[in-house]
């Protein structure tokens, strides 16, 4: 092993100490919340620093803020603030029972898993933002778990979250469409019709699944009057979404609804209100510390040349177009590992996967369907992403309990691997 060998492998170890220690702990105690994350992250934190040995101790800290404070990281604490106000006072005012009671009475029992995965999916292509499509469905699929004992608040939640990245990938306003196709340099419209061709199928046998699911599902008990009026906060939510207003500006709409409505009804006083929003938001803590200290993890390995030299090892070997294409799906899957982040995981690649592109003659639209289709499939896969972190702590549910449920984002993968296996045309 050279020397640069051992220096790239020991600049990503902070990864792989956070990862070790996390899982073989929560294995030996046989239960995933005997080790909190944040504890995890604390100690690979505390050796990322080690790591910085060659600086002064202010110096390392700075390293690490730095990775800590990318703007694209401080906005998603902001949304999750505005999030955690939003949903704790929807609950208290009694919007998100109201909600629940709706949606039982409006789908067939046998058809709510269905259902709920195509609410999902129509919301996160209409808003192009997963964690929006997280906030607004995962009370409902709390609320409808607990109404129905045959059906565990895991599965329900998986449902929303694997339907809120179909739309991450494929809506024409999301972040990661938009950063991968001005990356490889096509349309979104060009993509978009590449990518249907792969994700639509996927999504379609999902919910042929969740339709067979839901024929075990039992008679719905009998519920009381809908109180329409309560329901309102979640139909201002759902509507200024599908209209393209910012998730931020969305959030804020759905708390002042939640004010005005609970007051009005009588449901809880003004200072209970603005309680409710500081529960909320303190109940979003772990969630932002996590989200910052992962940042902070990436920002040293990044320092240390750690996401250079894993991105030189995945390219150093690729032989024919085939060979290229798995590369762009490693290069962002193990990108987007490390940096808990897909937009910023495309972002980190895009230029690299354009290069090899033009080299292997791989269409831009293709490119761009690869990065996108495969980060999103990553970043199900770790319990430290923003969408796993924020269903986790909207459901008070440990994230590794979510994964096993995912099915859309694991069908998804595997039709974009079979696509990339067969021989595929590159023209629409």
């Amino acid at each position: 092993m050279t020397r640069d060998t051992l220096k790239g492998w020991l600049a990503l170890s902070p990864l792989l100490v956070f990862l070790t220690f996390y899982l073989v702990f929560s294995l030996l105690a046989h239960d995933f919340y005997s080790v909190p994350i944040t504890v995890a992250f604390m100690v690979a934190s505390a050796y990322s620093l080690f790591l910085l040995r060659g600086l002064p101790l202010d110096e390392r800290i700075r390293v690490y803020s730095r990775g800590a404070a990318h703007s694209n990281l401080l906005m998603m604490v902001w949304i999750f603030i505005l999030a955690g106000a939003f949903a704790h006072s929807a609950k208290e005012m009694g919007a998100i029972q109201a909600t629940v009671d709706l949606c039982l009475w409006a789908l067939p029992p046998q058809l709510l898993l269905a259902g709920l995965f195509l609410a999902s999916c129509f919301i996160s292509i209409s808003i192009g933002t997963s964690v929006g499509t997280i906030v607004a469905l995962v009370p409902i699929a709390v609320g409808i778990a607990g109404s129905l004992s045959q059906l565990s608040t895991p599965l329900l939640v998986g449902i929303v979250v694997g339907g809120a990245y179909f739309g991450d990938n494929l809506s024409f306003i999301s972040d990661t469409t938009i950063v991968a196709t001005q990356t490889q340099g096509c349309q979104m419209s060009d993509k978009f019709r590449m990518n249907a061709r792969i994700v639509v199928p996927a999504a379609l046998l999902v919910l042929v699944i969740y339709i067979l699911l839901g024929r075990n599902v039992g008679a719905v008990p009998p519920r009381a009057d809908i109180d329409w009026l309560l329901v309102l906060p979640y139909i201002v939510v759902f509507l200024t979404a599908l209209c393209g207003i910012n998730v931020m500006m969305v959030l804020v709409l759905g708390i002042l609804s939640t004010g005005l409505i609970g007051i009005l009804r009588g449901n809880y006083r003004f200072f209970e209100w603005l309680n409710a929003m500081g529960e909320g938001i303190l109940g979003m803590g772990e969630l932002i510390i996590v989200t910052l200290m992962a940042a902070g993890l990436v920002g040293v390995i990044r320092h240390l040349g750690g996401i250079d030299f894993i991105l030189q090892r995945l390219t150093r070997r690729i032989h024919g177009r085939r060979g290229a294409e798995f590369s762009l799906a490693g290069l962002v899957v193990f990108t987007n590992f490390c940096t808990a982040n897909n937009t910023i995981a495309i972002l980190t690649v895009g230029n690299l996967a354009k290069e090899i592109s033009q080299r292997f003659g791989i269409d831009p639209r293709r490119s761009a369907s690869i990065l996108d289709t495969f980060s999103c499939f990553a970043q199900a896969l770790i319990p430290y992403g923003a969408q796993l972190l924020m269903a986790s702590s909207l459901a008070l549910i440990n994230p590794i309990e979510i994964i096993p449920y995912l099915f859309y984002p694991f069908v998804m993968g595997t039709f974009m691997l079979l696509s990339i296996i067969r021989p595929h045309p590159q023209t629409t």
